[in-house]
């Protein structure tokens, strides 16, 4: 049986992204982006909403992103990915394909398919939705040293509690703290 987890990075107060989409009060230094090759070489089958998607497939392919990452970018390219959306048409980023209908439906056929696990990179209503059906396997959100005035929660639109147990979690030299929690 396949596993689904969800990473995401959030400020002190909760908020994956503040108004309009910013996640400019993000920083990842040295330590965090080899925490991030490790995960890429997990091999895990990328999931993704569309908004996040499309910041997503806007960066890595980009020179800038080689650049700048180039173990994460390449990883992230030959990934293969999902994205969850209803209105893209095509997915123009490699290794891509969309679903558009039956979300919780689908994920439950994939955690029941032989494959690579699968893990969820921001998208807060893919999140939120697969939390409140029980579908998310782990949970690693890592806090940023920052708090900003207005945003998005990270479970924005939860319908029951979540119930975590904290199984790990790690500090960084930023400051960073990553938890990593199972459903209880």
């Amino acid at each position: 049986m396949r596993h689904l987890s969800l990473f995401n990075f959030t400020t002190l107060n909760g908020h994956f992204k503040g108004p309009g989409g910013d996640i400019s009060w993000h920083k990842h230094g040295e330590e965090e982006s080899r925490y991030s090759e490790k995960a890429l070489a997990l091999d895990s089958t990328l999931l993704f909403g569309r908004i996040t998607y499309e910041i997503m497939a806007s960066y890595w392919p980009t020179p800038e992103a080689y650049e700048s990452s180039p173990i994460v970018a390449d990883g992230m390219n030959k990934s293969e990915k999902i994205v969850f959306s209803r209105t893209l048409i095509s997915a123009g980023w490699n290794n891509t394909r969309i679903i558009s209908d039956n979300i919780v439906d689908e994920i439950r056929k994939m955690k029941r398919m032989p494959g690579k696990d699968m893990a969820i990179l921001g998208s807060g209503s893919i999140a939120a939705l697969l939390a409140d059906y029980r579908l998310i396997d782990r949970y690693q959100i890592m806090i940023d040293p920052v708090a900003i005035g207005n945003g998005t929660p990270i479970f924005n639109g939860i319908k029951k509690p979540l119930q975590l147990k904290l199984i790990r979690s790690k500090t960084f030299k930023s400051g960073v703290v990553l938890l990593d929690y199972v459903p209880m």
